[in-house]
Order: C-alpha cells, then structure tokens, then sequence
C-alpha cells in the first residue's frame, strides 16, 4: 500500500490503520490541508508498518490501535518505535479516549492521542504540534495521566524530592520544556547548543526515573509547575501547552 511522491519540505508522515479506506481518506485530507504534509505511505499490519517506518523514517506517524494482525496491534508498533526509531513522533488514532488506552498510549511513548470522531483538520492540528516537539492531549486525558502517575509507587519512591533533586539549570530546562518549548527553542532561550539541552534531559530524566517528555512534562504538572494543557475538546486551537503555529 506504499505511495510515492516527489520530495516536499513538509513534514513527513506515515498512516498505519486496519482501515485501509480510512487511510487514504486521512492522506488525502492532509494533501489538501494548507500545511504542507507528505505522505509517505500507508500500512494496515504490524510488520508492515515496522518496514515502513525503518525505510522511510517519517518525521510523524498516525497510529491506529487496531490493525490486521490484532485489535491492540498498535501498541506493539507504539512499543517497537520507542525501541528503534525514538525520533518518530507517534500518534495515537483511538476510537475512544478512554482512561486505560489513553494511559497505555503515552507510557507507550506516544506524543499524543486523538479521537476518530475528531475533525481532520483537527487531525492536522496535531500532527504539527507533536511535529514541533510538543504534547498533544486533552485535559481530560491529562488528568487520566495524573492520576495514573499518582498511583505509580516506583515513580513517587524515585520523585519523592520533587524538581529539588534538579540543579537550577536542569529545573530551567524542565520548566521550558513543560511549557511548550522544543529543544531548538530551549538552546536559543538559553544560548546554548542544541545538543547540550539534549545531555540536560538525560540526566533529567535520569535523576527523576522518567523515561519521556511526556513523563516529564506530566512530573512538572503533578508538582504544581507552570504549565497548561489542551484546551477542551470544544476548542482545538491550541495544542499541548503552547498554541500552534
């Protein structure tokens, strides 16, 4: 089901989804929307989609639970993408956004989550904002995540000191990431490299057991830092904690 098309500037996807109709509708709403997407093929199985992301190395992909290989299929290529391909931004195409899919989506690694009963320009929405190095999530499904992480012995054992166990830099980083910002963003606000900031989350990360931006972002909001989620589902202007361009 690959598709070929000429190089593009745009941002570059793939869709993966047991519904291959509902694939070509998704691609051709997105080459009709004003921002620029390339769509870089289409995939309905697992191994399919595992093929497709290490061959074309999208900078996003649409995600959907069920695939031909099994009804939660998606998970194991969320899981498989967090493994090999860490740069792949994923999202999560749900028929529901329950609290247990949408907690499993994000502990997969997911950037974010989205309803099929969302528009496709909402769909588009939020390919860029997880693009730009942002979360895409509800407040809803932020709370869902909240208290999930509440219920996590291990991560309160580890976090027990809150952003204190940070050097004052290292909480700077933190604090701009959880309001929106991407690494490039960061490494220009601080005058630093964009590889430095990068070394910054990792001992972030390691000193605080999370093992994700959306982790940390998710840590900084439980500890009452300044940061704000998607507005309600009624309003999709803006997306994770900075409106999109």
């Amino acid at each position: 089901m690959t598709q070929k098309h000429a190089p593009s500037a745009g941002i570059r996807v793939v869709l993966v989804d047991a519904d291959s109709m509902g694939c070509q509708l998704m691609a051709s709403a997105l080459k009709r929307c004003r921002d620029r997407f390339e769509v870089l093929g289409l995939a309905s199985s697992s191994e399919e989609a595992i093929h497709m992301l290490g061959a074309h190395k999208p900078h996003v992909v649409v995600l959907g639970i069920a695939l031909e290989d099994g009804p939660r299929a998606g998970l194991l290529v969320l899981q498989k993408i967090r493994e090999s391909h860490h740069r792949i931004a994923a999202v999560m195409l749900l028929p529901a956004l329950d609290r247990e899919t949408v907690v499993q989506s994000f502990r997969g690694g997911a950037r974010g989550v989205i309803s099929r009963r969302d528009s496709f320009k909402a769909l588009a929405k939020c390919i860029r904002t997880v693009h730009d190095g942002q979360v895409w999530a509800g407040t809803k499904e932020i709370n869902y995540l909240l208290d999930a992480l509440g219920q996590s012995k291990s991560l309160q054992l580890q976090n027990s000191d809150g952003l204190s166990q940070l050097t004052a830099r290292e909480q700077e980083v933190t604090l701009l990431l959880a309001e929106g910002m991407t690494n490039r963003d960061i490494a220009q606000a601080l005058h630093v490299t964009e590889h430095t900031v990068s070394n910054y989350l990792y001992r972030i990360f390691d000193r605080l057991g999370v093992s994700s931006r959306v982790q940390l972002i998710l840590f900084a909001l439980s500890h009452n830092q300044s940061v704000s989620s998607r507005p309600p589902e009624s309003n999709w202007d803006q997306a994770g904690s900075k409106k999109s361009a």
